[in-house]
């Protein structure tokens, strides 16, 4: 229902079309009027404005967007007028996706929920025989037969395990709905179980801790060796690729294009430019692998530029290292505070990142993390899930990475940042549709309140059986106001389920 139901189709002559949105087709540009709220997922083409996205991300704020910004169906244009191009429809949109996964996680039963499953199947048939016994038993001691029917009916209705059947799938309803408001998708109920047990958190760095936009902060250079030479080999051979240092290399310089590019994941890339092999990488590759030289000098900026958290990439040709290049990666503004959540929640962070070790321990000092794995290939943060897993600890994983994604499928509970991959969404057990590691730590405490809320449920719909059928087999309740306690059972596990509504709001 928060999906826009017309769309305002742009003609190639200017004009605009009013159109039900299920004619509106990939490829397709709309118009979309202040106050208006977005038809489906798509590209900006032309207009600028500011885009309320709080029934997405759960942020207030609204987002800035311009040509060629991506915008998603149902949030709403708060100013500009904006001509949009269609990417994704109907079942395809983000919206829609985040309408399955709750849907998946209010139909799906928790391990809780089974285990009331099995004790109610034990609990049914003992109450038909109370009740039975309870009727046997005043008819023996010569009570009269209105009297007998009546405690035994009073047994029958006071055991009715109708709270019994509402306490897990109302908090799950309340706790999911709730949790898609926060911008936090789970994608099933036995999801719930796992945050209960998780004691580890591992982080990725890039996308993650921190803002995944690398920007070039400085270039250095060896002895003798000319700083725009350097700079223009060095994004002549990065220019093809979408790793986020290789862009922003690339873009610091626009004067000539490499040939024969070939990655090495998480090593480096080599290229050719004007004649010259030119291979780009870490230093340590680049000496070992490549048996390039690097001066005293050189080899000194470098670590020092390390040490201060950025990430340098070496460059050389014809058997020297000519210089490289100083890359920063901003840390979130809340990611400091969502690793001291994380430790308030009983969880140890650990950082994982293909950085050089120096920087990785730099960004993690600065947002409070101890235990740190750094040099880690994109295939191996599997292994070192694995490895945690293999000490006893049960491991939590946040990632937003194609390479992420064997890595979140292997954690015992897997976080995707919605900013991040689709593959990586698809591998995780929750998705953050905001990229703020601080919505993990309130994702693991509302999955963790929603359990709670299930076992009280569970706890108070028994324990107001077990206490009133002993009154109802001794006549010490009539039908009628057992029917009523058990109506009133019903309704405190409903209202009970309801407080999680205001999670957020009192925990924020």
């Amino acid at each position: 229902s928060m999906g826009a139901k017309e769309a305002h189709l742009f003609e190639l002559d200017g004009s605009e079309r009013l159109v039900p949105i299920s004619e509106l087709r990939v490829g397709q540009e709309f118009v979309v009027r202040p106050g208006e709220a977005i038809a489906t997922d798509g590209i900006v083409i032309d207009g600028r404005s500011a885009i309320d996205a709080s029934m997405l991300t759960g942020e207030p704020v609204p987002v800035e967007v311009e040509p060629g910004a991506h915008v998603v169906g149902a949030t709403v244009n708060a100013s500009g007028r904006l001509i949009v191009r269609a990417t994704r429809v109907g079942s395809d949109t983000q919206l829609a996706a985040m309408a399955r996964l709750v849907e998946q996680a209010q139909h799906g039963k928790a391990d809780v929920q089974r285990l009331a499953d099995r004790v109610a199947g034990v609990f049914v048939p003992i109450v038909l025989v109370i009740a039975v016994a309870t009727l046997i038993v005043w008819l023996v001691l010569d009570e009269p037969a209105s009297s007998a029917f009546s405690a035994a009916v009073a047994v029958l209705i006071i055991a009715c395990p109708c709270a019994l059947g509402l306490a897990t799938p109302t908090a799950l309803l309340v706790g999911t709905g709730r949790g898609a408001q926060l911008g936090i998708l789970i994608r099933g109920p036995q999801v719930l179980e796992s945050t209960r047990r998780v004691d580890t958190i591992v982080l990725d760095k890039t996308g993650t801790i921190t803002e995944g936009r690398m920007s070039l902060a400085d270039v250095l250079v060896a002895i003798n060796e000319n700083r725009d030479e350097v700079l223009r080999l060095g994004a002549a051979v990065e220019r093809g690729s979408e790793h986020p240092i290789a862009r922003a290399i690339a873009d610091a310089s626009a004067e000539a294009t490499g040939l024969e590019i070939q990655a090495h994941p998480g090593l480096g890339v080599t290229g050719i430019v004007n004649g010259r092999a030119v291979v780009l990488g870490r230093n340590s590759w680049l000496q070992a692998e490549w048996a390039l030289a690097c001066d005293a000098q050189l080899s000194e900026d470098i670590r020092k530029a390390e040490a201060t958290g950025s990430t340098v990439v070496a460059i050389g040709w014809d058997g020297k290292v000519r210089g490289a290049f100083v890359t920063t990666d901003a840390i979130k503004p809340t990611s400091r505070a969502a690793v001291q959540h994380f430790r308030q929640l009983g969880l140890k962070p650990v950082l994982v990142s293909g950085d050089h070790e120096v920087s990785a321990r730099a960004v993690a000092a600065r947002v409070g993390i101890d235990e740190v794995i750094a040099g880690v290939l994109p295939a191996g943060k599997v292994d070192v899930v694995r490895a945690l897993q293999a000490q006893g600890r049960v491991v939590a994983m946040v990632g937003d990475g194609m390479n992420d994604a064997p890595a979140l499928a292997q954690a015992d509970l897997g976080m995707a940042m919605g900013t991040g991959t689709d593959v990586a969404i698809q591998a995780a057990d929750i998705t953050l549709v905001r990229g703020d590691l601080q919505v993990a730590a309130t994702a693991i405490e509302l999955s963790r309140a929603t359990l709670r809320t299930i076992k009280g449920n569970l706890f108070w719909a028994f324990a107001y059986n077990i206490a009133a059928i002993p009154l109802a087999a001794v006549g010490l309740l009539n039908p009628l106001i057992a029917g009523a306690a058990m109506a009133f059972s019903s309704v405190f596990v409903v209202t009970n389920s309801l407080r999680l509504r205001r999670f957020g709001r009192v925990n924020s």
